[in-house]
């Protein structure tokens, strides 16, 4: 029997990493959770409560961590790049910590640099990274941006030379954002597109797909921009989040959304999702 991927969202935390996170995903319905242990918007590094960190981790909850935005580990500038390599080790130690499955970077950008530059920098610091992580640690799973600017890795196809560059380590997992893809011109809003994407996928990098963010998009498919909508509003539409799910790449791989909204809106797409998988 095929295994049903289990749908949930990224969460609020406000009130505690356990307390608030999974007091919040009761209340949208989340079967798994994603989180933020730090700042998403700075380069402070929050400690943790070790009691949070036990209640998150003993209660069963099957969970994700995204870092930062900030993080680039194609940057130019020396500071961002010190500072993006002691975020994601944190971010590793911290997702152990929760015991969660995987920890989600950008893939970041060689902003004024060349490429060639950008991944041996990648070669250099992010595969000291993943050496570190212990045999029962997260994933580090890396998320294609939509394409904008000089960005490193946007469609499936980059994904090729960026797991080259990092030796395809057998740490070094994928999550594939519905939105950026389609943004980056992966048109998911047919079902041949939804095939063709996770035919590629499963072409380049077999069994690295760990976590899909499934957002619907405002933006039409190869606009280069990262503008989420909710499932079904949006120029992906809905029928295509049913044929992702049946697609076997995607079968058991827990699907979260990063939708506009707060919680009753984040439980609308939820149901919605569960509605179009149990269907």
């Amino acid at each position: 029997m095929t295994p049903l991927s289990p749908i949930g969202g990224h969460v609020s935390v406000t009130g505690g990493l356990a307390k608030g996170g999974l007091r919040y995903a009761s209340d949208i319905g989340a079967e798994m959770i994603q989180v933020f242990v730090t700042n998403p918007r700075g380069w402070a590094l929050a400690v943790g409560n070790p009691a949070q960190d036990a209640e998150l981790r003993e209660s069963g909850v099957l969970s994700f961590v995204h870092a930062p935005y900030l993080v680039n580990l194609g940057s130019p500038s020396a500071d961002t790049l010190e500072k993006s390599v002691a975020t994601v080790r944190h971010g590793l130690l911290r997702a152990h910590a929760i015991g969660a499955k995987g920890l989600v970077i950008h893939t970041g950008s060689a902003v004024t640099q060349h490429r060639d530059d950008a991944m041996r920098q990648l070669h250099e610091h992010l595969l000291p990274l993943l050496e570190e992580i212990p045999e029962d640690g997260p994933d580090l799973l890396l998320e294609p941006m939509a394409g904008q600017g000089a960005m490193l890795c946007a469609t499936v196809q980059d994904l090729e030379p960026y797991l080259a560059a990092l030796d395809w380590h057998p740490k070094a997992g994928i999550c594939l954002d519905t939105c950026h893809a389609f943004s980056a011109g992966h048109d998911l809003s047919t079902a041949e597109g939804v095939k063709e994407t996770f035919d590629a996928l499963h072409a380049i990098a077999p069994g690295r797909l760990k976590l899909v963010h499934a957002n619907d998009s405002k933006d039409v498919c190869d606009s280069k921009k990262d503008r989420h909508e909710n499932i079904g509003s949006g120029h992906i539409g809905m029928r295509p989040f049913a044929d992702m799910m049946r697609h076997p790449v995607v079968a058991g791989v827990s699907i979260c959304i990063e939708t506009p909204g707060g919680a009753e809106k984040h439980r609308e797409d939820i149901e919605l999702l569960k509605k179009l998988r149990d269907d």
